[in-house]
């Protein structure tokens, strides 16, 4: 199954998400309860500038991903979280949420100076959306360097057959948008109660801002 046969648009809430993220914006989308509970911000990579960086850090709140697809993320030889560490907490994932982790390593682009500004972090998150057009192990190597403040994600390679994930959703927007394999996903959180931002907070987010929101159990 390629990313573009992973899901038909079957609702109108779908159908705007792609068109938005044809046009370089970003989206929110809703996982549901029975996994995450959380809406994520998600944005193509390619277009994410520093003042979208500023709003994932204060509107969102959680942790600035970039997911990538499994083709280019074995063309870079990514490797999962857990398999490059040699430590007993490494020895076995309990996730409450699914059966395992799409978190691989953490980069920095190498022209950036700490890497964690948002404009360091548009400039990692960016060259990371056009290394995908031509993705080596070579190149990858000589533009980023690890650990840094950008940690990837490895969607699986049937992307929502697989895992039914905002990784795995982002990407195979990213196809039917005909835009990179490569997104950039953060929770949002709630600053007065400390917990996930609900869904319906998130779509009065969304009307606020002018953004599509997607309910992804409802594809």
């Amino acid at each position: 199954m390629t990313a573009s046969d992973d899901f038909e648009i079957e609702t109108d809430q779908l159908a705007d998400a792609v068109t938005a993220f044809a046009n370089g914006n970003p989206i929110l989308a809703y996982d549901s309860a029975d996994r995450e509970n959380e809406v994520d911000i998600i944005y193509p990579a390619a277009t994410v500038e520093p003042q979208d960086v500023t709003r994932l850090r204060n509107d969102a709140g959680g942790l600035i991903c970039v997911a990538l697809s499994d083709t280019v993320a074995t063309a870079l030889e990514l490797p999962f979280a857990r398999d490059t560490l040699d430590h007993p907490v490494a020895a076995s994932e309990e996730l409450k949420y699914d059966d395992r982790s799409a978190a691989s390593i953490t980069v920095n682009h190498r022209d950036t100076f700490t890497g964690i500004t948002d404009q360091d972090r548009s400039v990692t998150i960016n060259r990371l959306g056009a290394l995908a057009a031509d993705p080596t192990t070579e190149a990858f190597v000589e533009e980023f360097r690890s650990p840094g403040h950008v940690q990837l994600l490895r969607a699986a390679p049937n992307l929502l057959a697989d895992r039914r994930g905002h990784t795995e959703f982002a990407i195979a927007l990213t196809a039917k948008a005909n835009r990179a394999p490569v997104a950039v996903v953060c929770e949002m959180l709630d600053d007065e109660t400390g917990g996930a931002l609900s869904p319906a907070a998130a779509k009065r987010y969304a009307a606020s801002e002018e953004l599509v929101y997607v309910d992804m159990s409802e594809r």
